[in-house]
């Protein structure tokens, strides 16, 4: 039997799966961690951390899957983008990742959105402004105070490219991971001439762009249980091999993911631009797709910050009682879960929360379940911007911690007044990369025909009766947001 593993390079951990081909997941690993922050604005790794991680995950993975490293046929890698690995001509990293989180490279950013424009980096990019957190400007910040590092660099390559070096001896990486690099042009699917230019960079010092599920290479002797021969394959950024692993192969479907933070993904057929500038174009798992990836900084992080602060380490099912013995609406008490930003469909840094219609009768179950509200309102809001951007939207897949609350998914259905679903495997970012890896080894012919085999609805939740309250509570919601967004960060109506 093949199995094929899916590796997710995530922010603080690296998570590994191993799959059969029904999707079944055999076993998963985990290793975690800790970023360095020396100072304001400064988020590094060392390289060799990422490395050291993925051995131990994978190694768990297998472990728990009892099966032989020859026996996995593929790895896919998946994960963050945007983190930055500066190698030597023999693949040495020459200083510590700039991970994605660094936003050193302020004055840079300023600098190429001057030279180049923001409607021109916008096409070019499909991200909607030059922020410092982008590859090309720390790129320029490299340059700039690194100078002998700068002239030493053979490579520049995300965390993926470089796991996926050091497996098999070769630089490439999935174009899906390249949209907020700055330096990839999604209207071409090639490295962007004139900003390559202006970084003081060549496209050989890029790796080789593959498309989702391309073969980056097979794996070499190497010193993790990887066997010698497994094929590698290329994926996207996580949360679109999220989308795939949830099932959204067909139309119709977009994937939500309430985890900290809320992220939507939905998935087109052509390049598609947000004219407004609320959402971020990226490329998807189907050759010629793309996607949009409306988020929001805060979600289950606010819960989980309510329930730590407020409730004496009350446990989340508890807290889930509490929530469920309220009516629909929480008796008034409306939430704008803003309190780390905005970011989509209403972009301002400076927003924060806000509770509206507080009164003496709300208990500590009303704010639970206005909590829960609040984040389906804001999912809600970016699922109507993208239907204005022409998405068919007829069902719902939910992903990340908070599918595991009947209550939210129940809340959620209500308000979009769409079935919300739920997939059997928890690890839908590692599944969907293993899918690209078995479609890579020639298993199945296609990511949708993949899909069939491999994913399975767990449950499905249906809108119930509150949909109707649900309308007029969102409509003072939404009105909430219009009227107190613009006053935040000194801005005002007048």
């Amino acid at each position: 039997m093949n199995f094929y593993l899916g590796l997710d390079m995530g922010t603080t951990g690296v998570k590994a799966a191993v799959f059969d081909a029904s999707g079944n997941m055999a076993g998963a690993g985990l290793t975690e961690y800790t970023l360095e922050t020396p100072a304001p604005d400064i988020v590094e790794l060392d390289a060799e951390v990422y490395w050291e991680s993925a051995k131990s995950a994978i190694a768990e993975a297998v472990k728990k899957a009892a099966v032989a490293p020859e026996n996995i046929v593929s790895i896919a890698i998946t994960g963050q983008a945007e983190t930055l690995i500066m190698v030597d001509s023999k693949g040495k990293p020459l200083r510590k990742a700039i991970v994605w989180l660094d936003n050193r490279a302020a004055d840079e950013a300023r600098e190429l959105d001057a030279r180049f424009g923001t409607e021109e980096l916008f096409r070019m990019s499909g991200q909607t402004e030059m922020l410092p957190c982008w590859p090309a400007p720390k790129i320029l910040w490299f340059k700039k105070h690194e100078p002998e590092l700068f002239a030493k660099t053979a490579k520049y390559l995300m965390v993926e490219d470089f796991i996926a070096f050091r497996l098999t001896g070769k630089y490439a990486t999935c174009s899906g991971l390249m949209p907020s690099a700055l330096y990839y042009d999604i209207r071409t699917d090639k490295y962007d001439p004139a900003m390559l230019e202006a970084l003081g960079i060549t496209e050989a010092q890029l790796p080789e762009l593959k498309g989702a599920g391309g073969m980056v290479g097979r794996a070499l002797a190497n010193d993790s249980v990887v066997a010698p021969g497994t094929l590698v394959a290329a994926a996207p950024i996580d949360h679109v091999c999220g989308n795939l692993g949830s099932g959204c192969a067909g139309s119709g479907m977009i994937s939500e993911t309430t985890g900290c933070t809320l992220a939507l993904c939905a998935a087109f057929d052509h390049l598609v631009y947000d004219e407004e500038k609320r959402l971020s174009t990226y490329l998807g798992f189907a050759p010629g797709s793309f996607v949009l990836l409306p988020w929001a900084p805060t979600a289950g992080m606010l819960l989980k910050h309510f329930r730590d602060e407020f409730t004496s380490g009350m446990d989340f099912k508890a807290f889930d009682a509490a929530a469920a013995a309220v009516a629909p609406g929480s008796e008034g008490l409306v939430l704008l879960p803003h309190c780390a930003g905005a970011i989509s469909p209403d972009c301002n840094p400076n927003a924060r929360g806000v509770a509206w219609g507080i009164t003496l009768a709300h208990k500590r179950g009303h704010w639970a379940r206005a909590i829960m509200e609040s984040v389906a309102y804001l999912l809600k809001d970016n699922v109507e911007a993208l239907r204005s951007m022409g998405a068919t939207i007829t069902e719902i897949r939910s992903l990340g911690g908070a599918s595991k609350s009947k209550l939210w998914l129940q809340i959620k259905a209500d308000v979009l007044n769409l079935p919300v679903t739920v997939t059997e495997c928890a690890e839908a970012t590692s599944l969907g990369a293993a899918i690209l890896g078995a479609v890579a080894c020639g298993d199945f012919p296609d990511a949708a025909t993949a899909v069939k085999a491999m994913v399975k609805i767990a449950f499905r939740v249906e809108p119930g009766e509150a949909v109707a309250a649900y309308k007029k509570t969102f409509e003072q919601y939404r009105m909430l947001n219009k009227l107190l967004m613009p006053t935040f960060g000194g801005k005002s109506n007048e």
